[in-house]
């Protein structure tokens, strides 16, 4: 071959290199910008003038209203229209600190972000606004899920549920702390009063959880299980709480407790699975997610008390690191599993939940690891900062279409996404398309119709599929179908690190 042949082959290989890196690469700031958007069809109660998504409207106006208490307002978890506080704090912490961390990069989104955190801190001010009572609820799970209604036409009980000094629920009160402590560093250079309402609030909270201590299982479990129960125990979100008050406050009195108490994190974590209880796989090091807070609480803390304790005999570092080493492939002491196609799995449904709260641990552990100059350890395996950012964005890029089915499980993303959520408001046709109500079991054509959702739930991420990589587009199979408040939410904060970083 001539060198000009030579030439020209060389110059095609190249060519088809940057193709194929272009074709693989994912448009980040495009999913961001629909992560954040998502939040805005999940809105329940006075729908603003702002909102871009303009098939939902008003709903649930009048929440609290046979107590006298004002509960308009939250968002509504997942594809139904019960507000729960527990994974709805959990969302709203998780946007905080992804604000906190990845704030910087999100560019335009920002607004929109803090748009999306406010909604949720502003109905928490309300759920917490008489002393003594903590607001859990609002309505009616086993009749809601009776039912295939749009939430502006729902019909069933909206009674509220509370706990209260003699019904405690710690885990609840103190996962509002965390929400609401870590927005008001948020809010801090926003808006300045606001900021301190948020956190003077976050304090009174935390006092009334620790004082009254006991679980929401005890006092509302007939309600709350057994869509939120709490398997994993109360002492995790009392110092997860504690935490987000001492990064908010510095004072000691949050650290001490913290330090007092993390020895409660060894024990062993239970897990609910498809209604049945199974202990954590790995240790308790190893679960983060609406219910238990160990991993987030060992990476959040690692970085707090890092100036305090020997780094070598942290605790939270020791625990962080043997948490990373539980997701590394190659690692000894793996206890997740991997599809064939490369997506992380944990026990029980909506497993993107775990894809994407663990990817946003592994990158702000992975700027923890580099302001540190540390590596991991997993035995004979060294884990780099830059290892720990290539394990979270290939779940990013599976999440997002990389995957054996060239399918991003992001609604609204890529050519090819989920049609057929299981979402009501989704699914139904729109007030503005059929302004007549459609009852409680008039929409049941609608959830058994194999038609596609008739409104885009944009941005939404749904459960995702199967460990064998399938996923089967129906409203009925709703462990792989449903999108969830604490799924998209720190998805919000790793996009907007490899939107910077691609």
């Amino acid at each position: 071959m001539s060198s000009f042949g030579r030439l020209r082959l060389v110059v095609l290989v190249a060519a088809m290199m940057v193709a194929m890196v272009v074709k693989a690469s994912q448009d980040y700031g495009d999913a961001l910008t629909k992560s954040i958007l998502f939040f805005e069809g999940q809105r329940s109660g006075k729908i603003p003038s702002t909102q871009r998504m303009t098939w939902r409207k008003d709903s649930a106006l009048h929440d609290g209203l046979q107590i006298g208490v004002d509960l308009v307002g939250g968002y509504y978890d997942a594809g139904d229209n019960v507000k729960f506080s527990f994974p709805m704090a959990f969302s709203t912490t998780m946007l905080a600190w992804s604000v906190l961390e990845f704030g910087k990069d999100m560019g335009a989104d920002l607004p929109r972000a803090l748009d999306a955190i406010r909604w949720g801190t502003d109905y928490f001010l309300k759920a917490t606004s008489i002393p003594g009572f903590v607001f859990a609820q609002v309505g009616e799970p086993y009749d809601d899920h009776n039912c295939w209604e749009r939430p502006e036409d729902m019909d069933t009980p909206r009674n509220p549920y509370a706990v209260s000094k003699q019904f405690p629920g710690s885990e609840l009160s103190a996962e509002i702390t965390a929400a609401l402590a870590a927005s008001s560093m948020v809010f801090k250079h926003v808006d300045l009063q606001y900021s301190a309402r948020l956190l003077k609030r976050a304090r009174m909270v935390f006092e009334f959880a620790v004082t009254y201590q006991g679980s929401y299982n005890d006092a509302l479990g007939p309600w709350v299980c057994p869509f939120y129960c709490d398997f994993s125990g109360y002492e995790d979100e009392l110092i997860w709480g504690a935490a987000w008050l001492f990064k908010a406050t510095k004072i000691p009195t949050y650290s001490k407790y913290v330090l007092d108490n993390v020895h409660k994190l060894e024990k062993s974590v239970m897990r609910n699975v498809n209604g049945l209880s199974y202990s954590s796989v790995g240790g308790s090091f190893t679960e983060f997610g609406w219910d238990t807070k160990h991993a987030g609480i060992n990476v959040l803390a690692s970085k707090l008390f890092m100036s305090s304790i020997d780094i070598g005999s942290s605790p939270f570092v020791i625990n962080s690191d043997k948490f990373i080493c539980s997701l590394l492939p190659d690692s000894p002491t793996l206890s997740v599993s991997y599809s064939p196609g490369g997506l992380l799995f944990k026990p029980g449904g909506s497993n993107l939940q775990h894809a994407t709260t663990l990817s946003f641990l592994l990158v702000v552990y992975s700027r923890y690891l580099s302001k540190s100059n540390r590596v991991v350890h997993c035995n004979n395996v060294v884990a780099t900062p830059a290892r720990l950012v290539q394990i979270a964005k290939g779940q990013v890029d599976y999440i997002l279409g990389s995957n054996p089915l060239n399918m991003s499980y992001m609604v609204g993303y890529g050519k090819k996404f989920p049609q057929r959520i299981h979402h009501r408001g989704s699914s139904l046709p729109s007030v503005g398309q059929h302004p007549q109500q459609i009852g409680c079991k008039e929409g049941s054509v609608y959830f058994g119709s194999s038609n596609p959702n008739p409104n885009e739930l944009t941005g939404a991420v749904v459960g995702g599929p199967d460990i064998k990589d399938a996923y089967t587009d129906s409203r009925v199979d709703f462990v792989h179908s449903e999108p969830t408040t604490y799924i998209n939410a720190p998805f919000v904060g790793v996009l907007a690190y490899f939107k910077s970083h691609p």
